[in-house]
């Protein structure tokens, strides 16, 4: 059985475009795109959905707390999933937050370093970096995504040099799904459907070069 462990934030996790700024609800089980992608490859594949809402790559969070730093406590998710054969990896969105204060640059070397984290351990086979899909500075998340819009230009170009950079597989999603008009930030549940259909095919065509 092949093991995909899918790596993320709060659109991995499958919230639901917010209704007001903290009120964080969460699209039922089946609509999630972890859960699409692993309908559609079927029972010989287990798919682990590991999406924190608010992670960021390597940044502690000064206002939401908790274990928000996707760096600190990927070790552990890495080794209680092991072996791993392919380790989806989409981050990003929340480092466009102003209080980090970083570059599209910035957040992609970020990226950067968690992959190197996770072929360190040595426990996956093969990485696939996912571009997040642009934010927006509309709806209910306005405020908390500030400036977003210009932060995040280029980030696309930089993270797919990343992956080239260390001949990882690489996917904008972008180019397949957009935010919700709700929040500027979260898909809605036609966008994770497709979204995991298209992971699907990618996840699919990974696996066969580890065969």
């Amino acid at each position: 059985m092949a093991v995909i462990l899918c790596y993320g934030d709060s659109n991995t996790h499958g919230t639901m475009p917010m209704r007001g700024a903290g009120v964080s609800e969460r699209h039922p089980k089946m609509q999630r795109w972890p859960e699409v992608m692993a309908r559609r490859l079927g029972p010989a594949h287990d798919v682990i959905s590991e999406g924190l809402p608010g992670r960021t790559t390597v940044h502690d969070d000064p206002v939401e707390g908790g274990e928000r730093s996707g760096i600190k406590v990927l070790p552990a998710i890495l080794h209680s999933h092991k072996p791993i054969d392919l380790m989806v990896l989409m981050l990003g969105t929340n480092d466009l937050k102003p209080r980090f204060s970083v570059t599209a640059h910035e957040i992609a070397r970020s990226v950067e370093r968690l992959l190197l984290a996770t072929r360190a351990e040595a426990v996956t086979r093969r990485q696939v970096i996912v571009c997040p899909a642009p934010v927006r500075e509309i709806g209910t998340l306005r405020d908390a995504f500030a400036g977003a819009e210009a932060r995040q230009a280029m980030f696309e170009h930089h993270l797919g040099a990343v992956a080239a950079r260390h001949g990882c597989a690489f996917l904008a999603a972008g180019a397949h799904v957009a935010v919700s008009d709700r929040d500027g930030v979260h898909w809605e549940a036609a966008e994770h459907e497709r979204f995991g259909e298209v992971m699907a095919g990618a996840v699919t065509g990974e696996l066969a070069g580890l065969a």
